[in-house]
Protein backbone atom coordinates (compact mmCIF):
# COMPACT_ATOMS: atom_id res chain seq x y z
CA UNK A 1 0.00 0.00 0.00
CA UNK A 2 1.50 3.61 -0.88
CA UNK A 3 1.07 6.11 1.24
CA UNK A 4 -1.28 8.23 -1.84
CA UNK A 5 -3.37 5.48 -1.58
CA UNK A 6 -4.39 6.19 2.38
CA UNK A 7 -4.93 9.98 3.49
CA UNK A 8 -7.88 9.85 6.11
CA UNK A 9 -7.38 8.98 9.62
CA UNK A 10 -8.53 5.60 11.13
CA UNK A 11 -12.45 5.23 12.60
CA UNK A 12 -12.50 7.11 15.93
CA UNK A 13 -15.03 5.82 18.72
CA UNK A 14 -17.02 8.34 20.27
CA UNK A 15 -17.01 9.83 24.02
CA UNK A 16 -19.45 7.85 25.31
CA UNK A 17 -17.65 4.48 23.17
CA UNK A 18 -14.25 5.26 24.50
CA UNK A 19 -15.93 6.33 28.37
CA UNK A 20 -17.00 2.42 27.97
CA UNK A 21 -14.01 0.83 26.98
CA UNK A 22 -12.24 2.60 29.86
CA UNK A 23 -15.21 1.55 32.21
CA UNK A 24 -15.51 -2.02 30.88
CA UNK A 25 -11.85 -2.57 29.79
CA UNK A 26 -8.99 -0.44 31.70
CA UNK A 27 -10.61 0.06 35.04
CA UNK A 28 -11.48 -3.51 35.61
CA UNK A 29 -8.16 -4.72 34.83
CA UNK A 30 -6.46 -1.89 36.78
CA UNK A 31 -8.52 -2.59 39.91
CA UNK A 32 -7.57 -6.49 39.70
CA UNK A 33 -3.87 -5.27 39.24
CA UNK A 34 -1.94 -5.32 36.35
CA UNK A 35 1.20 -5.52 38.20
CA UNK A 36 0.42 -7.67 40.97
CA UNK A 37 -3.09 -8.65 41.95
CA UNK A 38 -5.45 -7.60 44.22
CA UNK A 39 -7.68 -10.78 45.70
CA UNK A 40 -10.58 -8.65 46.42
CA UNK A 41 -11.00 -7.09 43.13
CA UNK A 42 -10.18 -10.70 40.85
CA UNK A 43 -12.90 -11.82 43.30
CA UNK A 44 -15.40 -9.12 42.79
CA UNK A 45 -14.37 -9.53 38.69
CA UNK A 46 -15.66 -12.59 38.74
CA UNK A 47 -18.65 -12.65 40.39
CA UNK A 48 -19.89 -9.61 38.43
CA UNK A 49 -18.06 -11.43 34.65
CA UNK A 50 -16.51 -8.21 34.70
CA UNK A 51 -14.04 -9.99 31.65
CA UNK A 52 -17.02 -10.79 29.48
CA UNK A 53 -18.39 -7.73 29.44
CA UNK A 54 -15.25 -6.50 28.19
CA UNK A 55 -15.11 -8.62 25.43
CA UNK A 56 -18.81 -8.18 24.30
CA UNK A 57 -17.66 -4.69 24.56
CA UNK A 58 -15.58 -5.02 21.60
CA UNK A 59 -17.27 -7.71 19.86
CA UNK A 60 -19.70 -4.73 19.80
CA UNK A 61 -17.34 -1.99 18.04
CA UNK A 62 -15.78 -4.55 15.75
CA UNK A 63 -19.27 -5.12 14.58
CA UNK A 64 -20.00 -1.42 14.36
CA UNK A 65 -16.81 -0.40 13.18
CA UNK A 66 -15.55 -2.85 11.36
CA UNK A 67 -11.49 -4.00 11.39
CA UNK A 68 -10.29 -0.83 12.49
CA UNK A 69 -7.99 -0.74 14.75
CA UNK A 70 -10.38 1.88 16.54
CA UNK A 71 -8.67 5.05 17.93
CA UNK A 72 -9.92 6.47 21.36
CA UNK A 73 -11.86 9.34 21.98
CA UNK A 74 -8.28 10.70 24.22
CA UNK A 75 -6.54 13.73 24.42
CA UNK A 76 -4.29 14.08 20.90
CA UNK A 77 -1.26 14.24 23.32
CA UNK A 78 -2.29 10.82 24.42
CA UNK A 79 -3.53 8.94 21.01
CA UNK A 80 -4.54 5.30 21.71
CA UNK A 81 -5.92 2.44 19.51
CA UNK A 82 -7.77 -0.78 19.89
CA UNK A 83 -6.78 -3.46 17.56
CA UNK A 84 -10.12 -5.42 17.07
CA UNK A 85 -8.81 -7.59 13.61
CA UNK A 86 -6.66 -11.14 14.04
CA UNK A 87 -4.66 -10.13 11.48
CA UNK A 88 -3.82 -6.66 12.63
CA UNK A 89 -3.09 -8.38 16.05
CA UNK A 90 -0.85 -10.35 14.07
CA UNK A 91 0.76 -7.55 12.29
CA UNK A 92 1.53 -5.71 15.20
CA UNK A 93 3.05 -8.70 16.97
CA UNK A 94 5.35 -9.65 14.17
CA UNK A 95 6.53 -6.11 13.18
CA UNK A 96 7.77 -5.35 16.71
CA UNK A 97 10.01 -3.18 17.60
CA UNK A 98 9.66 -1.39 14.68
CA UNK A 99 7.40 0.08 14.29
CA UNK A 100 5.28 -1.04 17.23
CA UNK A 101 7.78 -0.63 20.47
CA UNK A 102 7.34 -2.76 23.53
CA UNK A 103 8.15 0.31 25.69
CA UNK A 104 4.64 1.36 25.13
CA UNK A 105 4.13 4.69 27.86
CA UNK A 106 2.19 3.72 30.93
CA UNK A 107 3.93 0.00 31.00
CA UNK A 108 7.30 1.95 31.63
CA UNK A 109 5.67 3.84 33.73
CA UNK A 110 4.04 0.82 35.97
CA UNK A 111 7.70 -1.07 35.47
CA UNK A 112 9.95 1.52 36.41
CA UNK A 113 9.37 1.17 39.98
CA UNK A 114 11.07 -1.95 40.05
CA UNK A 115 13.16 -2.85 36.34
CA UNK A 116 13.39 0.14 34.61
CA UNK A 117 15.98 -1.02 32.81
CA UNK A 118 14.48 -4.52 31.83
CA UNK A 119 14.29 -5.27 28.22
CA UNK A 120 10.56 -5.08 27.86
CA UNK A 121 10.50 -1.00 28.53
CA UNK A 122 13.69 -0.50 26.27
CA UNK A 123 14.00 0.55 22.59
CA UNK A 124 16.75 0.94 20.23
CA UNK A 125 20.10 -0.67 20.75
CA UNK A 126 19.78 -1.22 25.04
CA UNK A 127 16.98 -3.31 23.72
CA UNK A 128 18.56 -5.39 21.37
CA UNK A 129 21.50 -5.96 24.12
CA UNK A 130 19.24 -6.55 26.70
CA UNK A 131 16.85 -9.00 24.61
CA UNK A 132 20.08 -10.67 23.41
CA UNK A 133 21.15 -11.23 27.05
CA UNK A 134 17.67 -12.76 27.99
CA UNK A 135 17.24 -14.66 24.79
CA UNK A 136 20.60 -16.43 25.61
CA UNK A 137 20.31 -16.92 29.77
CA UNK A 138 17.11 -18.21 28.69
CA UNK A 139 18.02 -20.51 25.74
CA UNK A 140 14.23 -19.08 24.18
CA UNK A 141 15.17 -21.71 21.33
CA UNK A 142 15.93 -24.50 23.45
CA UNK A 143 13.21 -27.28 23.77
CA UNK A 144 14.46 -27.83 26.94
CA UNK A 145 16.92 -25.49 29.14
CA UNK A 146 20.28 -26.93 29.02
CA UNK A 147 19.64 -27.14 33.19
CA UNK A 148 15.89 -28.16 32.51
CA UNK A 149 17.06 -31.72 34.53
CA UNK A 150 17.79 -29.74 37.31
CA UNK A 151 14.47 -27.22 37.19
CA UNK A 152 12.73 -30.58 37.41
CA UNK A 153 14.71 -31.80 40.42
CA UNK A 154 13.74 -28.82 42.12
CA UNK A 155 10.46 -28.94 41.59
CA UNK A 156 10.11 -33.03 42.26
CA UNK A 157 11.41 -31.63 45.78
CA UNK A 158 9.33 -28.91 46.45
CA UNK A 159 6.00 -30.47 45.51
CA UNK A 160 6.98 -33.38 47.09
CA UNK A 161 7.30 -31.25 51.30
CA UNK A 162 4.20 -29.55 49.56
CA UNK A 163 2.33 -32.96 49.11
CA UNK A 164 4.02 -34.02 52.23
CA UNK A 165 2.28 -30.89 54.55
CA UNK A 166 -1.03 -31.83 53.03
CA UNK A 167 -1.07 -35.37 53.97
CA UNK A 168 -0.58 -34.02 57.68
CA UNK A 169 -3.04 -31.89 57.53
CA UNK A 170 -6.18 -32.84 55.98
CA UNK A 171 -5.50 -33.95 52.55
CA UNK A 172 -6.40 -30.52 51.61
CA UNK A 173 -4.37 -27.83 49.16
CA UNK A 174 -5.31 -24.31 48.47
CA UNK A 175 -3.53 -21.12 47.18
CA UNK A 176 -1.77 -20.46 50.15
CA UNK A 177 0.05 -23.43 50.48
CA UNK A 178 0.58 -23.95 46.64
CA UNK A 179 1.23 -20.15 46.26
CA UNK A 180 4.48 -20.87 49.21
CA UNK A 181 5.92 -23.81 47.51
CA UNK A 182 5.62 -22.54 44.29
CA UNK A 183 7.69 -19.13 45.59
CA UNK A 184 10.64 -21.79 46.67
CA UNK A 185 10.77 -23.01 43.36
CA UNK A 186 10.58 -19.79 41.72
CA UNK A 187 13.30 -18.54 43.68
CA UNK A 188 15.68 -21.20 43.32
CA UNK A 189 15.10 -21.77 39.48
CA UNK A 190 16.46 -18.20 39.36
CA UNK A 191 18.61 -17.73 42.12
CA UNK A 192 19.97 -20.59 43.39
CA UNK A 193 19.32 -23.02 46.59
CA UNK A 194 20.50 -20.16 48.81
CA UNK A 195 17.79 -18.28 48.09
CA UNK A 196 15.23 -21.18 48.82
CA UNK A 197 13.86 -19.14 51.99
CA UNK A 198 14.82 -15.40 51.47
CA UNK A 199 10.90 -14.07 51.78
CA UNK A 200 12.35 -10.68 52.26
CA UNK A 201 13.87 -10.59 48.95
CA UNK A 202 9.98 -11.94 47.48
CA UNK A 203 8.41 -9.24 49.66
CA UNK A 204 9.88 -6.58 48.34
CA UNK A 205 9.53 -7.11 45.03
CA UNK A 206 6.28 -7.68 46.03
CA UNK A 207 6.10 -4.04 47.24
CA UNK A 208 7.86 -2.97 44.47
CA UNK A 209 4.99 -4.24 42.11
CA UNK A 210 2.29 -2.98 44.02
CA UNK A 211 3.94 0.56 43.29
CA UNK A 212 3.91 -0.14 39.81
CA UNK A 213 0.51 -0.97 39.53
CA UNK A 214 -0.57 2.49 40.54
CA UNK A 215 2.52 3.36 37.27
CA UNK A 216 2.61 7.20 37.18
CA UNK A 217 0.53 7.80 40.03
CA UNK A 218 2.55 6.24 42.74
CA UNK A 219 6.22 8.85 43.94
CA UNK A 220 7.66 4.96 44.01
CA UNK A 221 10.29 3.68 46.60
CA UNK A 222 13.37 4.81 45.15
CA UNK A 223 15.30 3.26 48.92
CA UNK A 224 13.69 -0.10 48.58
CA UNK A 225 14.40 -0.51 45.06
CA UNK A 226 17.54 0.12 45.43
CA UNK A 227 17.93 -2.28 48.34
CA UNK A 228 16.07 -4.96 46.40
CA UNK A 229 18.59 -4.63 43.49
CA UNK A 230 21.31 -4.74 46.01
CA UNK A 231 20.35 -8.20 47.69
CA UNK A 232 19.78 -9.31 44.33
CA UNK A 233 23.17 -8.66 42.86
CA UNK A 234 24.79 -10.92 45.67
CA UNK A 235 22.81 -13.63 44.20
CA UNK A 236 23.63 -13.07 40.83
CA UNK A 237 27.63 -12.01 41.93
CA UNK A 238 27.35 -15.46 43.92
CA UNK A 239 26.02 -17.08 40.27
CA UNK A 240 25.16 -20.41 41.67
CA UNK A 241 25.99 -23.28 40.17
CA UNK A 242 22.33 -24.89 38.50
CA UNK A 243 20.56 -21.93 38.60
CA UNK A 244 19.54 -19.02 35.86
CA UNK A 245 21.84 -16.74 38.15
CA UNK A 246 24.79 -19.12 37.39
CA UNK A 247 24.03 -18.89 33.84
CA UNK A 248 23.99 -14.98 34.21
CA UNK A 249 27.67 -15.39 35.59
CA UNK A 250 28.77 -16.96 32.34
CA UNK A 251 26.96 -14.51 30.15
CA UNK A 252 29.00 -11.37 27.94
CA UNK A 253 27.63 -8.16 29.54
CA UNK A 254 28.25 -4.64 28.78
CA UNK A 255 27.49 -1.30 30.22
CA UNK A 256 23.65 -1.35 28.47
CA UNK A 257 23.04 -5.24 29.62
CA UNK A 258 21.92 -4.44 33.26
CA UNK A 259 21.63 -8.51 34.84
CA UNK A 260 19.55 -6.83 37.78
CA UNK A 261 17.48 -4.64 35.85
CA UNK A 262 16.08 -7.95 33.52
CA UNK A 263 15.99 -10.59 36.28
CA UNK A 264 13.15 -8.62 38.61
CA UNK A 265 11.13 -9.61 35.21
CA UNK A 266 12.15 -13.54 35.58
CA UNK A 267 10.66 -13.39 39.13
CA UNK A 268 7.84 -11.27 38.02
CA UNK A 269 6.93 -13.35 35.09
CA UNK A 270 7.00 -16.78 37.56
CA UNK A 271 4.04 -15.33 39.16
CA UNK A 272 1.34 -15.51 37.12
CA UNK A 273 2.75 -18.40 36.08
CA UNK A 274 1.83 -20.41 38.88
CA UNK A 275 -1.60 -18.55 38.76
CA UNK A 276 -1.89 -20.52 35.42
CA UNK A 277 -0.61 -23.75 36.92
CA UNK A 278 -3.37 -23.69 40.24
CA UNK A 279 -6.17 -23.19 37.33
CA UNK A 280 -5.02 -26.25 34.80
CA UNK A 281 -5.20 -28.11 38.04
CA UNK A 282 -8.65 -27.08 38.60
CA UNK A 283 -9.57 -27.53 34.70
CA UNK A 284 -7.97 -30.95 35.37
CA UNK A 285 -9.79 -31.54 38.22
CA UNK A 286 -13.46 -31.00 36.51
CA UNK A 287 -12.48 -32.75 33.60
CA UNK A 288 -11.86 -36.28 34.54
CA UNK A 289 -11.59 -37.62 30.79
CA UNK A 290 -8.21 -35.02 30.50
CA UNK A 291 -7.24 -36.14 33.57
CA UNK A 292 -6.85 -39.78 32.21
CA UNK A 293 -4.88 -38.54 29.27
CA UNK A 294 -2.33 -36.32 31.45
CA UNK A 295 -2.21 -39.43 33.82
CA UNK A 296 -0.94 -41.65 30.76
CA UNK A 297 1.85 -39.05 30.00
CA UNK A 298 3.49 -38.67 33.39
CA UNK A 299 3.22 -42.61 33.43
CA UNK A 300 4.85 -42.92 30.25
CA UNK A 301 7.87 -40.81 30.82
CA UNK A 302 10.82 -40.58 33.64
CA UNK A 303 10.03 -36.87 34.97
CA UNK A 304 13.93 -36.69 36.59
CA UNK A 305 15.20 -36.39 32.85
CA UNK A 306 13.24 -32.84 32.12
CA UNK A 307 11.11 -34.27 28.91
CA UNK A 308 8.84 -31.83 27.25
CA UNK A 309 5.48 -33.12 28.85
CA UNK A 310 3.40 -31.81 26.22
CA UNK A 311 -0.24 -32.62 26.97
CA UNK A 312 0.39 -31.17 30.52
CA UNK A 313 1.86 -28.15 28.54
CA UNK A 314 -1.06 -27.73 26.56
CA UNK A 315 -3.10 -27.54 29.72
CA UNK A 316 -0.89 -24.61 31.01
CA UNK A 317 -1.55 -22.96 27.47
CA UNK A 318 -4.91 -23.63 27.68
CA UNK A 319 -5.43 -22.60 31.42
CA UNK A 320 -3.80 -19.22 29.86
CA UNK A 321 -6.14 -19.53 26.68
CA UNK A 322 -9.16 -19.41 28.62
CA UNK A 323 -7.99 -17.37 31.87
CA UNK A 324 -5.02 -14.86 30.19
CA UNK A 325 -2.33 -13.55 32.80
CA UNK A 326 -1.40 -10.71 30.86
CA UNK A 327 -4.74 -9.25 29.50
CA UNK A 328 -3.58 -6.30 27.66
CA UNK A 329 -1.09 -6.65 25.50
CA UNK A 330 0.52 -3.02 24.57
CA UNK A 331 2.56 -1.53 21.81
CA UNK A 332 3.23 2.40 20.78
CA UNK A 333 3.69 3.83 17.25
CA UNK A 334 7.27 4.40 16.31
CA UNK A 335 5.94 5.94 13.79
CA UNK A 336 3.04 7.11 11.70
CA UNK A 337 1.37 3.86 10.45
CA UNK A 338 -1.25 2.67 7.31
CA UNK A 339 -3.89 0.46 7.29
CA UNK A 340 -6.81 -0.22 5.44
CA UNK A 341 -8.92 2.02 6.87
CA UNK A 342 -6.58 4.91 7.58
CA UNK A 343 -3.27 6.29 9.12
CA UNK A 344 -2.72 5.53 12.69
CA UNK A 345 -0.49 8.57 14.18
CA UNK A 346 2.91 8.21 15.89
CA UNK A 347 2.84 7.50 19.64
CA UNK A 348 0.00 6.28 19.69
CA UNK A 349 -0.49 3.46 22.43
CA UNK A 350 -2.08 0.07 21.02
CA UNK A 351 -3.86 -2.05 23.12
CA UNK A 352 -4.64 -5.65 22.24
CA UNK A 353 -7.11 -7.55 25.00
CA UNK A 354 -5.91 -11.17 24.32
CA UNK A 355 -9.37 -12.17 25.83
CA UNK A 356 -11.43 -10.82 23.29
CA UNK A 357 -9.19 -12.83 20.73
CA UNK A 358 -8.97 -15.56 22.78
CA UNK A 359 -12.46 -16.20 23.80
CA UNK A 360 -14.23 -14.91 20.70
CA UNK A 361 -17.07 -17.23 20.42
CA UNK A 362 -18.07 -15.55 17.28
CA UNK A 363 -15.50 -17.99 15.55
CA UNK A 364 -14.25 -20.48 17.90
CA UNK A 365 -15.77 -23.25 18.35
CA UNK A 366 -14.36 -23.97 21.51
CA UNK A 367 -13.81 -20.74 22.73
CA UNK A 368 -15.42 -21.27 26.25
CA UNK A 369 -14.25 -24.93 26.48
CA UNK A 370 -11.22 -26.93 27.92
CA UNK A 371 -9.58 -27.25 24.39
CA UNK A 372 -5.89 -28.52 25.42
CA UNK A 373 -5.83 -30.56 21.60
CA UNK A 374 -5.57 -26.85 20.22
CA UNK A 375 -2.11 -26.48 21.24
CA UNK A 376 -0.97 -29.79 20.04
CA UNK A 377 -2.33 -29.17 16.27
CA UNK A 378 1.17 -28.57 13.90
CA UNK A 379 1.44 -24.84 14.36
CA UNK A 380 -0.66 -24.72 17.77
CA UNK A 381 -3.12 -21.62 17.21
CA UNK A 382 -2.45 -21.11 13.96
CA UNK A 383 -2.55 -17.78 12.57
CA UNK A 384 -5.30 -16.24 15.11
CA UNK A 385 -3.77 -14.72 17.73
CA UNK A 386 -3.62 -16.91 20.69
CA UNK A 387 -1.34 -14.64 22.79
CA UNK A 388 -0.19 -16.22 26.25
CA UNK A 389 3.30 -15.20 26.18
CA UNK A 390 2.57 -12.30 23.49
CA UNK A 391 3.60 -13.07 20.40
CA UNK A 392 5.52 -12.24 16.91
CA UNK A 393 9.17 -10.96 17.39
CA UNK A 394 8.35 -9.40 21.04
CA UNK A 395 7.27 -13.34 22.39
CA UNK A 396 8.29 -13.85 26.29
CA UNK A 397 12.24 -15.03 26.00
CA UNK A 398 11.33 -17.39 29.49
CA UNK A 399 8.19 -19.04 27.90
CA UNK A 400 10.06 -22.18 27.20
CA UNK A 401 11.55 -22.57 30.88
CA UNK A 402 8.45 -21.07 32.40
CA UNK A 403 6.85 -24.14 30.52
CA UNK A 404 8.97 -26.90 31.49
CA UNK A 405 8.57 -25.69 35.49
CA UNK A 406 4.73 -25.29 34.89
CA UNK A 407 4.08 -28.83 33.28
CA UNK A 408 6.20 -30.76 35.74
CA UNK A 409 4.91 -29.18 38.67
CA UNK A 410 1.75 -30.40 36.96
CA UNK A 411 2.85 -33.77 36.76
CA UNK A 412 4.38 -34.11 40.23
CA UNK A 413 1.19 -33.04 42.18
CA UNK A 414 -0.86 -35.53 39.84
CA UNK A 415 1.21 -38.21 40.17
CA UNK A 416 -0.94 -40.63 42.09
CA UNK A 417 -3.37 -38.81 43.51
CA UNK A 418 -6.35 -37.73 42.66
CA UNK A 419 -7.99 -33.99 42.98
CA UNK A 420 -11.79 -32.81 43.52
CA UNK A 421 -12.29 -29.12 44.13
CA UNK A 422 -14.23 -27.92 46.44
CA UNK A 423 -16.88 -27.69 46.39
CA UNK A 424 -17.08 -29.89 43.16
CA UNK A 425 -19.57 -27.17 41.31
CA UNK A 426 -16.95 -24.66 41.13
CA UNK A 427 -16.34 -25.64 37.90
CA UNK A 428 -17.95 -27.82 35.58
CA UNK A 429 -17.17 -29.58 32.17
CA UNK A 430 -20.87 -29.92 31.59
CA UNK A 431 -20.81 -25.99 31.54
CA UNK A 432 -18.79 -23.10 29.67
CA UNK A 433 -16.02 -22.18 31.22
CA UNK A 434 -16.53 -18.83 33.36
CA UNK A 435 -14.85 -15.70 31.78
CA UNK A 436 -12.59 -15.46 34.99
CA UNK A 437 -11.61 -18.15 37.79
CA UNK A 438 -10.51 -16.77 40.70
CA UNK A 439 -7.07 -18.56 41.74
CA UNK A 440 -6.80 -17.26 45.25
CA UNK A 441 -9.90 -19.09 46.20
CA UNK A 442 -9.67 -22.54 45.04
CA UNK A 443 -9.51 -25.40 46.87
CA UNK A 444 -8.75 -29.28 45.96
CA UNK A 445 -9.33 -32.35 48.25
CA UNK A 446 -6.87 -35.00 47.39
CA UNK A 447 -6.79 -38.45 47.65
CA UNK A 448 -3.59 -41.18 47.27
CA UNK A 449 -4.20 -43.95 45.07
Amino acid sequence: MTRDSVHHALPTATVGETLAVMGDVFVPNIAKGVIVRRPKAVSMAEKLGLDQRAIRRLQQLNEKYGPGPLMLNTPDSRPMALILDPDHANRVLNETPEPFATAEWAKRKALEHFEPDMALVSHGPERAERRRFNEEVLQSECPVHGLGARFAKVVEEEAGELLDHVDRYGSKLDWDMFDSAWSRVVRRVVLGDTARDDHGLSDMLTKLRSAGNWAFFHPGHDRLRDTFHERLCTYLKRGEAGSLAGEISRMPINEDTQPEHQVPQYLFAFDPAGMATFRALALLAAHPSHTERAQAEIAGNDLERAPTLDYLRACVLESLRLWPTTPMVLRQTTEETEWENGVMPAETSILMLAPYFHRDDRYLDDANRFDPDLWLQPGEAGNWPMIPFSGGTGICPGRRVVLLVTSHMLARLLKGREYQLNPPTRLLSSKPMPPLLNNYDLEFKIRAY
